[in-house]
């Protein structure tokens, strides 16, 4: 039902309160006829579902830590009734065709068809709670590199979780568990502050300009000729991500430092929020 479409264009990534669009169906596959690749990006994935591709999108694909949006794409008829609606239960970014995002659900009643116009509308309090996550995870990062940088041998900043059921950040280096509740009190004063969370677009040179050339991402992270996506904790840190935020920090909601783990030469710093 289509041929192979062309990238994605990641809507949220210019606004991320855009809750409704309106695109295009430009591919619509059953879940079996899927590639080997793309099937297993889907644990849950069966016969039953399909996988839909549109030309733009506002459903974060899991990814960088934040879980994938949940909502529905809908075909209205001229008269205002709903002909067809597609509930979408997770997105990943293909794993064979570059800058597909890949919308995996069932339909409720007949299927749309390819080149169809629809509508896409996520579940907004999901993604709400995700964006305070993931938000409040680059904050700690924030807090800890600027308390631990030069007291932890080797320290530096890896990856992150903002799953609600499991958020953490890791760091190299082994921080004691003495270092919690300077952590909290660095971590309040930054959500307290009320910092602007900005997006920007910056290049390999920008990075340089700003003292942060070990933050350089691979090329291959931003689609050809486009530059690479930022958020900027004003006052405290940048990072590459393409995740969505909530617009200052304070927004992220009650935050607490639930316990620092050690393993193998990293830390793992895990919190919830409220």
């Amino acid at each position: 039902m289509g041929s192979t479409p062309a990238r994605t264009f990641l809507a949220f990534h210019y606004d991320a309160k855009l809750h409704k669009l309106e695109t295009t169906a430009s591919s619509i596959r059953s879940f079996s006829d899927i590639e080997e690749a793309n099937q297993a990006l889907f644990k849950q994935g069966t016969a039953e579902d399909h996988v839909v591709v549109t030309e733009k999108t506002i459903f974060h694909p899991q990814g960088g830590g934040q879980p994938s949006d949940e909502g529905i794409i809908t075909k209205t008829l001229p008269d205002g009734s709903i002909a067809s609606t597609f509930r979408i239960s997770a997105v990943r970014m293909d794993a064979v065709h570059d800058g597909q995002a890949l919308h995996l659900g069932r339909f409720e009643g007949p299927p749309f068809d390819v080149s169809d116009t629809v509508e896409q509308a996520i579940d907004v309090e999901k993604r709400l709670l995700y964006s305070r996550y993931h938000t409040a995870g680059h904050v700690l990062g924030a807090a800890v590199r600027h308390l631990l940088e030069a007291e932890v041998p080797g320290f530096d900043e890896l990856k992150a979780s903002h799953f609600p059921d499991s958020a953490s950040c890791e760091f190299k280096g082994l921080i004691e568990g003495k270092w919690k509740d300077p952590i909290q009190k660095k971590l309040d004063e930054y959500l307290t502050a009320a910092m602007p969370v900005e997006i920007d677009f910056w290049d390999e040179d920008d990075f340089r300009e700003n003292g942060l050339e070990r933050l350089i991402p691979d090329r291959s992270l931003a689609p050809p000729g486009e530059k690479f996506r930022v958020v900027k904790i004003v006052g405290a840190e940048t990072y590459p991500c393409g995740g969505t935020h909530v617009d200052s920090t304070d927004l992220c909601g009650e935050t607490k430092v639930k316990k620092i783990s050690r393993a193998k030469g990293i830390s793992r710093v895990s919190y919830t929020v409220a």
